[in-house]
């Protein structure tokens, strides 16, 4: 399956902000009173995941050059 520039590039940096909680979530680890921000975290990870990413197409006639469907 292949993605147009605007969507690959969409997924881009939703997967760069998913590694990047992720990444905060490993470093809190076990410490102390990071039950609620690890919650908070994955829910947060949890959302970005399920977002839809709108696709743009270029339509010649569309004067400003983009409309979203």
């Amino acid at each position: 399956m292949s993605f147009c520039e605007h969507c690959q590039g969409q997924r881009f940096d939703r997967a760069q902000v998913l590694r990047a909680l992720r990444e905060v979530q490993r470093k809190l680890g076990h410490s102390a009173g990071s039950q609620a921000m690890t919650r908070t975290l994955a829910i947060a990870i949890d959302t970005i995941r399920r977002m839809e990413i709108p696709h743009l197409e270029v339509e010649e006639e569309d004067v400003t050059g983009q409309s979203v469907h």
